[in-house]
């Protein structure tokens, strides 16, 4: 993840005009401005761990808004903490040193963030391990909370899945939409093929087995199957898999981490799962902060 990147730049700085962190009225009525103090961030519960470089990145966004603020800090990561791990309740995740109202006034957006980020990590390491010793490998969807598809994104690598298409530039999916409105199968597959750039794979949705054999015979080179029951799903691995045809298929729809080892076995080589960030609970942290001497 690149924290320093514009998009996420604007994404960070946009929680802390929000939260009005420069205009904290109580911490500046009731603590000195030179006071230095330290922040340690804990898990409260087991979770994956992920969102750790928005620390640094919040306070240097604050310390550029705040003109009254210049101020240095040090945030301390445990050498085996880093994006990805797992952590037990009560472990210590990282230490902020700093003015201790450059770390009030940050604290509640770095939790927040941290918060959801860790719970998607957590969320999909638990379906990742439901697919274990399978083929499968597990992916996001486009359902994410508006503005925050990049850091939402990021959570899921952190727990082991993998990404579908960041936005809708980033590769060709015909869906029942398309589908429906442009004519067919045969003909949305016809104009995708002929307007693709080169390097595009042509995937293409689809819900029961007859429009699996119209995908099949418009030449798509990749498959979603798309709210198909268990048994449809192993018929339609079945039939591709019989033709010799090593077209990569992905399943979506009404899975869940019951049943997606199930799925997993019915022969598909990907599973989407929006739960993993559309309705992920936060995990929970907190930050203790006490003072502290530099």
């Amino acid at each position: 993840m690149d924290w320093k990147s514009r998009r996420v730049e604007a994404t960070l700085e946009q929680a802390l005009v929000e939260d009005r962190a420069t205009s904290d009225v109580t911490t500046a009525i009731t603590i000195e401005p030179g006071l230095r103090a330290a922040g340690t961030v804990f898990a409260r519960q087991d979770c994956v761990i992920s969102g750790l470089g928005c620390i640094p990145r919040y306070l240097e966004i604050f310390i550029r808004l705040d003109k009254k603020n210049s101020t240095r800090f040090e945030v301390i990561n445990h050498p085996e903490m880093f994006d990805g791990v797992r952590v037990k309740k009560g472990q210590a995740v990282a230490v902020i040193r700093s003015n201790a109202r450059a770390i009030l006034a940050c604290e509640r957006v770095i939790l927040n963030l941290m918060q959801r980020m860790s719970g998607i990590s957590t969320t999909t390491r638990a379906y990742v391990n439901a697919v274990a010793g399978t083929k499968t490998k597990v992916l996001d969807t486009r359902k994410t909370v508006p503005g925050l598809r990049l850091l939402d994104k990021y959570a899921v690598r952190c727990g082991g899945g993998e990404s579908h298409r960041l936005d809708l530039s980033d590769g060709i999916l015909i869906k029942s939409t398309h589908i429906e409105l442009g004519g067919g199968i045969p003909k949305v597959l016809a104009r995708a093929f002929a307007q693709r750039t080169p390097g595009q794979i042509v995937q293409c949705e689809v819900r029961n087995l007859a429009e699996l054999d119209q995908a099949l015979a418009g030449g798509a080179e990749s498959l979603l199957l798309d709210n198909m029951t268990l048994a449809e799903t192993k018929k339609a691995a079945g039939i591709v898999h019989s033709r010799g045809l090593a077209i990569p298929l992905e399943a979506s729809g009404g899975i869940t981490l019951e049943n997606i080892h199930k799925y997993a076995l019915a022969g598909v080589d990907y599973i989407s799962v929006s739960a993993l960030t559309q309705s992920t609970v936060a995990v929970e942290l907190s930050m203790r902060v006490t003072t502290d001497i530099f």
